[in-house]
């Protein structure tokens, strides 16, 4: 059940970014390098955003960890953990919410900090309390979750590698998945 979860988690990302989920949101859209268009073309040239490098699982890992944890949070070890099959294409870190002393704070801090980093905010939306920011960075899609208003604390990030490889990493793990 929980890799299911994943590919839930995985799926809300692509659709987010795509555009399905941004009703009621903003589009920041539109960026130097040609926006949302350009990202196979970004995966296949080996740059990919400015940066020089490909980035990959761990990469994003680090980013995230050093971005949320400096910014108050603690991960939460019982978070969604991300099938061997497809730890080079995505990324779930799941805060400890209840520990933080301002989560919101923190969510915040934490996607200025990404922002800074080189990720780009494209879109944001907010409802009842609750923030879902997607950013990107290379060929990477973040979706950051932010639910700590009212009785549910629930903040997380979820990156996806854009990348026809991993694409297709993903479909094949998602093969492998049992349904339950």
């Amino acid at each position: 059940m929980r890799k299911a979860k994943w590919v839930a988690a995985a799926a809300g990302v692509v659709l987010l970014v795509a555009g399905c989920g941004s009703e009621g949101g903003s589009d920041k859209g539109g960026s130097a390098s040609g926006g949302s268009s350009s990202a196979g073309s970004a995966a296949t040239g080996g740059s990919g955003g400015g940066g020089g490098e490909r980035l990959d699982g761990a990469a994003v890992t680090k980013e995230l960890t050093d971005a949320a944890t400096g910014a108050g949070f603690t991960q939460d070890a019982s978070g969604e953990q991300i099938p061997a099959e497809a730890k080079d294409c995505m990324v779930s870190w799941t805060a400890d919410a209840e520990k933080a002393k301002d989560p919101a704070k923190s969510y915040t801090d934490t996607v200025a900090t990404l922002t800074k980093g080189g990720w780009n905010e494209e879109r944001s939306s907010g409802t009842g309390g609750s923030v879902i920011k997607s950013l990107k960075k290379s060929t990477w899609q973040l979706q950051a979750s932010n639910h700590s208003a009212g009785p549910l604390k629930l903040v997380m990030f979820v990156a996806v590698d854009g990348s026809p490889e991993c694409a297709a990493a993903i479909a094949g793990a998602n093969k492998a998945t049992p349904s339950s």
